[in-house]
Formats: C-alpha cells, sequence, structure tokens
C-alpha cells in the first residue's frame, strides 16, 4: 500500500508538472521582409503563420499597415520598426504623438504590437543625427503611448556586435568607449525604467571560418576557453550573448532583459563561400528553435529565456547585395519550405510546389543514436563532453544516477549520445556526432534502464515534454525519475 501510494504521488506530480509546462510559452519569432516582388499578400502570411508554424510573434521592418491589418485577432505578436531617417523628428513630442496616432493607436490592441523598435542598427550607420537622437527619440515615443492610453508596447532598438570594442573572451565584454557612457548607460537606464529589453542581433554566420565552423554551427568542437571565468565556451552563438551580457553589467545593467532581433544562416551564397548550404541553415536555425523552446540559457545567463526572431520568413529576390543576401528565408514564396527548421506543426509540409535539398528526415518508426563499433574512447568521451555542454542531462551516467552501470565510456556514450539525439530533433545529422553515431532501430538498453525515446512536441505551447512509464508488475508501476527531473530543470 505504501508503495501504491509513493507511485500515486509521484504521478500526480508528473501531472501538475506537464500541465505548468503545457501553459508556459517560448517566443519562436521570425523577421517577415517584404523585399519581393513574388510574396504572397499578407492575408495570406498571417493564416500561414498561424494555422500552420509554431511561431508566435513576427518582426517587421516598417509599420505595413496591411500587415497590421492582416494579424489583426491573430494572437500573434508584431515588433514594429520606425525607419532610420524619422529618428530625429520623433525625439519632438508633437512628432512622436502624431506618429503613435497613425501607426499604432488604429491597430492596437486587435493587433497584439508588442514593441516598436526605433531604427536599425543605428550604432553601424555612424550617423551624428540618428545617433545623438536616439535614445530622445525612444523616450519620446514612450511618453507618446502613454499619453494615448497604451501602457503594454515596449519601445527599444537592435544592435549589431559591432557596438563592442571587446568581445573576446565573453567576460570581457566590453561597449566602445565613447558610446558605453555617453548612449548605452541613457539607454540601458531607460530601459530598465520601462521594463523593456536590450535587442542584439548575434549572427555567428558573419564570424565564420573553415577553422570555426563546428563552433559556428551548434556542432561538436573543442570550445573557446575563457580564461578569466573557467568556461569553456563550445558555441559562438552563447560566446555573442555572453559579450553582451558582460558589457552592460560592466555598466551595471546586467538585470535588464536580452531579445534576439535577428540571427539565422543563409541557405545560398555566391560559389566559393563555403558557408552557405541549405544543411548548414537547416542545422543551425534548428538548434535555435529546440534552444527557444527548451528556454536554455547561456553560461553567464544560465536561467535566462531569450525571445528570439529568426532572420527571416522569406526569401526576398529584390534584396540587393552578394547571393546571400536573397537566400536566408525560411519558406519560398508559395510557402515551400526552403528546409527543416522545426517550425512547422506536425511535421507539416508548407504547401506548394517541393523541391531543393531537404534536411533529411527521420525513417519512419522508433530509433536509437549510438556509438559505431570501433569509436575510440576519447572520441566518445569527446562526444559526452559536447551533448552535456548542450543541455542533455548528464546526471544519470554519473556515480550514483541510474545508468552509471556498466561504468565504461561506450555504455555512457550510448545513452548521452541517444539522448541527444532524442532531444534536439531526431533527425539523422543529431546523430552524426563527427561520423562517430549510427541509428539503429533496435534499442540497445537492458533491463529497466530504457533509452528515451518518447520525445514529443506540443505545437500549440511549442514546449518539450516526455513520458515514460515502466511497467514492473501488474499492481504497481514505476515512473522514470531521471525524466521527469528533466521536465522539472
Amino acid at each position: 500500500m505504501v508503495a501504491k501510494t509513493r507511485h500515486f504521488h509521484l504521478l500526480l506530480l508528473l501531472i501538475s508538472t506537464f500541465l505548468h509546462l503545457s501553459s508556459t510559452t517560448f517566443a519562436i519569432g521570425v523577421n517577415y521582409g517584404t523585399l519581393g516582388n513574388n510574396l504572397p499578400p499578407p492575408s495570406q502570411v498571417a493564416n500561414f503563420i498561424k494555422t500552420r508554424t509554431i511561431i508566435d510573434s513576427i518582426k517587421i521592418f516598417d509599420t505595413n499597415h496591411d500587415i497590421l491589418n492582416s494579424f489583426a485577432n491573430t494572437g500573434i505578436t508584431v515588433t514594429v520598426t520606425v525607419g532610420n531617417g524619422d529618428i530625429p523628428s520623433l525625439a519632438d513630442l508633437n512628432s512622436a504623438r502624431r506618429w503613435v496616432a497613425s501607426n499604432i493607436a488604429p491597430f492596437h490592441p486587435q493587433t497584439r504590437i508588442n514593441r516598436i523598435v526605433v531604427g536599425n542598427e543605428i550604432m553601424a550607420t555612424a550617423n551624428k543625427a540618428w545617433i545623438s537622437k536616439l535614445v530622445p527619440a525612444m523616450r519620446t515615443i514612450h511618453k507618446a503611448l502613454l499619453l494615448a492610453g497604451i501602457r503594454n508596447v515596449q519601445v527599444t532598438t537592435p544592435h549589431s556586435l559591432g557596438i563592442l570594442s571587446i568581445s573576446e573572451p565573453p567576460s570581457a565584454g566590453q561597449f566602445r568607449r565613447g558610446f558605453d557612457r555617453a548612449i548605452f548607460a541613457p539607454m540601458l537606464q531607460f530601459l530598465r525604467e520601462t521594463k523593456s529589453p536590450f535587442m542584439v542581433n548575434p549572427y555567428p554566420y558573419f564570424g565564420y571560418s573553415p577553422k570555426m565552423a563546428n563552433y559556428a554551427l551548434f556542432k561538436r568542437n573543442r570550445g573557446v576557453h575563457d580564461k578569466y571565468t573557467g568556461i569553456t565556451y563550445t558555441s559562438m552563438y552563447d560566446a555573442m550573448l555572453d559579450a553582451i551580457y558582460s558589457a552592460m553589467k560592466k555598466l551595471g545593467y546586467g538585470d535588464v532583459g536580452i531579445v534576439v532581433g535577428e540571427t539565422g544562416w543563409p541557405s545560398v551564397c555566391d560559389p566559393g563561400q563555403p558557408a552557405c548550404s541549405v544543411e548548414n541553415a537547416a542545422w543551425f536555425n534548428g538548434n535555435l528553435v529546440r534552444r527557444a523552446t527548451r528556454g536554455k540559457g547561456t553560461p553567464l545567463m544560465p536561467n535566462r529565456r531569450f525571445e528570439t526572431y529568426l532572420f527571416s520568413l522569406f526569401n526576398e529576390n529584390l534584396k540587393p547585395g552578394p547571393t546571400a543576401e536573397r537566400n536566408w528565408g525560411l519558406f519560398r514564396p508559395d510557402f515551400s519550405p526552403v528546409y527543416d527548421a522545426g517550425i512547422l506543426r506536425n511535421g507539416q509540409s508548407g504547401g506548394g510546389r517541393r523541391g531543393g535539398r531537404q534536411t533529411p528526415r527521420p525513417s519512419p518508426g522508433k530509433q536509437w543514436c549510438v556509438p559505431k563499433p570501433g569509436i575510440s574512447d576519447q572520441a566518445l568521451q569527446a562526444n559526452i563532453n559536447y551533448a552535456c555542454s548542450q543541455g542533455v542531462d548528464c546526471k544519470p551516467i554519473q556515480l550514483g544516477g541510474a545508468c552509471f552501470d556498466p561504468n565504461n565510456i561506450r555504455s555512457h556514450a550510448s545513452y548521452i549520445m541517444n539522448s541527444y539525439y532524442q532531444t534536439h530533433g531526431r533527425q539523422a545529422f543529431n546523430c552524426d556526432f563527427s561520423n562517430t553515431g549510427v541509428l539503429t532501430a533496435t534499442n540497445p538498453s537492458k533491463r529497466k534502464r530504457v533509452l528515451p525515446d518518447s520525445l514529443s512536441i506540443i505545437n500549440g505551447s511549442n514546449v518539450l515534454y516526455l513520458f515514460r512509464f515502466v511497467m514492473a508488475d501488474a499492481d504497481t508501476f514505476e515512473i522514470n525519475v531521471e525524466w521527469l527531473q528533466y521536465l522539472t530543470n
């Protein structure tokens, strides 16, 4: 009776945890650009995003009224942008009030405008008039919103990583001298006062080199060591965010939230540019989606959850510049996916024509990821270190853990590599591990130590959840406690 009562209480805990997670959302946003002559009308875009994807927020680069009307009553939040050239005039309150009356008030709250970004990477323009009026315009627009009775729209501005004079190692991150006190300190004070986030656009793509390819792409690598903190970074993306955080903290504003306004990876480049491929774009953006839905932080911000806007929704055929500029999209104009980034609900295809190289899909039936025969212990240990650094729960293989025995590298690697595969999308490339992993249809586990195979995604709330029951006999059951711990972490 005591055992049954204990199992019953564990079951209640599992159910309550599931219900809590089901009500939690992690914003997956997308930048919706319109520099194309073959793009679908905004009404179709709004319906597609709402009904076919897990995207719950968009960011546009203007205040396009057709788009704002089309997203009314969809529940999708919208971030709008003030044009760079409008910044000086909007430092004047009367001008700001007219701008709000024309571009926000007619649509809000039917269209869930949640944020206004003032300009786009203004600090990189070197335009003194725009830079000097940036913070005053932010304050004035905020005041204009309040005077219009609108209190739930944030005001911020996006930045490239060029705002840092020092970015490596991440703990030494520092804003450019001169701008740190004159621009960023008052800006961060405003953001703190208004509970608005600091917006950054981290692009590992622009830091790509063949030598650092895996570091930029969330793939297994030796990492980059920060001698001041003792942290070894295996992700350029994490290092970028932590460098921004360190710069903010040096000014006394480490408490201000951070939003990722843009990041992504192009799928096609001009010849001779090895960074670009469908596979690289799928890998990078797929990992970003999983990180955001899992609420994974960074080494210096382990408990932070970052609202993330992928760049971009469509390939835009009128964008100037090199080929890559026209190939950042997740989707083609007919809504067919360029590759699978985990954005579509229930594995749906986007519709329209199919074509191009697609990310490999898992084969039907359950599969497990295990090491290939003959792989060295050194390589397997490297796989364990990498997977553990990417958020896999490695407690079960530690001393006293449920999967510590048999105590050998290959057994531990089997558990950890499979855990990574099951929790990072279950695509074939999630079991690559630099060509040391292989998928099998046979569950290699023994006794009741069952390798995880029941990861699912609730698209309505973008929440990862996991159930695993192991039947013990006809009268009692056990709950796999390590996965319950995974849920509650």
